[in-house]
């Protein structure tokens, strides 16, 4: 691994608010640049197929623009032509970075070294049925943009796993980089030749894999505006040896993290002025950048996040999408949202402490009128000294 010596000591709040402002919740943000512009600064949004408020691609522009248009969030990812006009070119496309994300276009190259991995795979969850690769391929260039129901089916029974051949071929040629998805109809992937929907020049594999690398960890120090090694790596899904092999030419600098206990790596126009500026108030997304990483997420905010949507009912503690809130740059609780007709309801809610009823509040109140919500409704409280002041607060805001 790469050992240089530190430019730099930081405080642990010094990079907390360094991290916030990466991510885009300090300071003013560049409002005209829109959900794309989000998109571009984070370079990854997961995706992810529960819907509890909206789904998680709609909730990480929500929480830092605010109430931007979910019409205006899908039209902004993919790719959207009036009708009678030619095709746009896209923006972004879908491939497997963190997870399942949502990546500027411009960010195609930098992908190469997965691409080539997939293809020297040697082993595979699914078996290929003979023929049925390049059928989907021919099937594509005669009549796509098509979905994996219109090439034939998705899956051959209600299990999640038990793909149709036509799904196989067609998620091992998106793999591939052979077909690419941009554009989501009704959350199906729509799939087309990467040849006809990626801008030719762009489509290439032409960078090798040190290149790549280099692009990905330097995007993931920026995103991230200071990491450790793991954190760093897991933003695209690296290997740590990957890491090493590239961060010392990266463009990002060595410093210390107070705490930390582990070298990090720091967006040197990060380190160039203090983050100062407002602070977002807002629900968060599980699957939000800021947050996706439990580790990291417990050393900068000592606060401990977990999906329980996987976990069985009776042993959730926080509730099954519990989002935590953001406020003041803290995470000070948590909410687990529903929608029954008109009215958000929290099925539960964890404050840490009275201070946090304002933001909670206020979060939730936002959260329902961005979702088209009139009312909010709590239905449990962690504290019960805290429900009183919490109802009285909704009641204040929602007049």
């Amino acid at each position: 691994m790469t050992t240089l010596r530190p430019i730099t000591d930081l405080s642990a709040d010094e990079a907390r608010r360094i991290a916030l402002r990466a991510q885009g919740f300090l300071g003013a943000l560049d409002r005209r640049s829109g959900v794309r512009g989000i998109l571009r600064h984070l370079g990854a949004v997961q995706l992810d197929t529960i819907s509890v408020l909206a789904r998680s691609h709609e909730l990480i522009p929500y929480a830092r623009l605010g109430a931007v248009g979910r019409k205006t969030v899908e039209r902004a990812y993919w790719t959207t032509a009036s009708a009678g006009a030619p095709p746009a070119p896209p923006h972004a496309f879908e491939y497997w970075s963190h997870a399942a994300c949502i990546l500027p276009v411009e960010e195609w190259p930098h992908f190469a070294f997965r691409r080539r991995a997939y293809r020297n795979r040697p082993q595979w969850n699914h078996d290929l049925p003979d023929g049925t690769y390049d059928q989907v391929i021919k099937q594509l260039r005669a009549e796509g943009p098509l979905t994996a129901t219109e090439l034939g089916g998705a899956k051959r029974t209600s299990e999640w796993w038990d793909w149709s051949g036509a799904k196989v071929a067609v998620e091992r040629a998106l793999m591939y980089g052979e077909v690419v998805c941009v554009e989501r109809r009704g959350w199906k992937r729509v799939y087309d030749l990467a040849e006809r929907a990626i801008p030719q020049a762009l489509l290439h594999d032409e960078l090798d894999d040190t290149e790549c690398l280099r692009r990905l960890v330097r995007l993931a120090g920026q995103s991230l505006g200071v990491g450790t090694r793991a954190d760093i790596a897991d933003y695209h899904r690296l290997k740590g040896e990957q890491v090493d092999a590239v961060i010392g030419d990266s463009g990002l600098v060595p410093v210390t993290v107070e705490g930390w206990g582990k070298p990090a790596w720091a967006d040197p126009a990060a380190l160039e002025t203090p983050p100062r500026g407002r602070h977002r108030t807002t629900l968060l997304s599980p699957f939000d950048s800021l947050i996706w990483e439990r580790a990291r997420t417990e050393r900068i905010f000592g606060f401990t996040h977990r999906l329980e949507a996987y976990v069985p009912k009776q042993k959730r503690v926080y509730g099954y999408f519990a989002m935590p809130v953001l406020a003041g740059g803290r995470l000070v609780g948590r909410v687990d949202p529903a929608r029954e007709g008109s009215t958000l309801v929290a099925k539960q809610a964890t404050l840490d402490g009275p201070k946090a009823v304002p933001a909670v509040a206020q979060a939730l109140v936002e959260a329902a009128s961005w979702v088209d919500c009139t009312d909010v409704r709590v239905e449990r409280v962690d504290a019960p000294d805290l429900r009183e002041p919490l109802a009285k607060e909704l009641a204040r805001l929602v007049g």
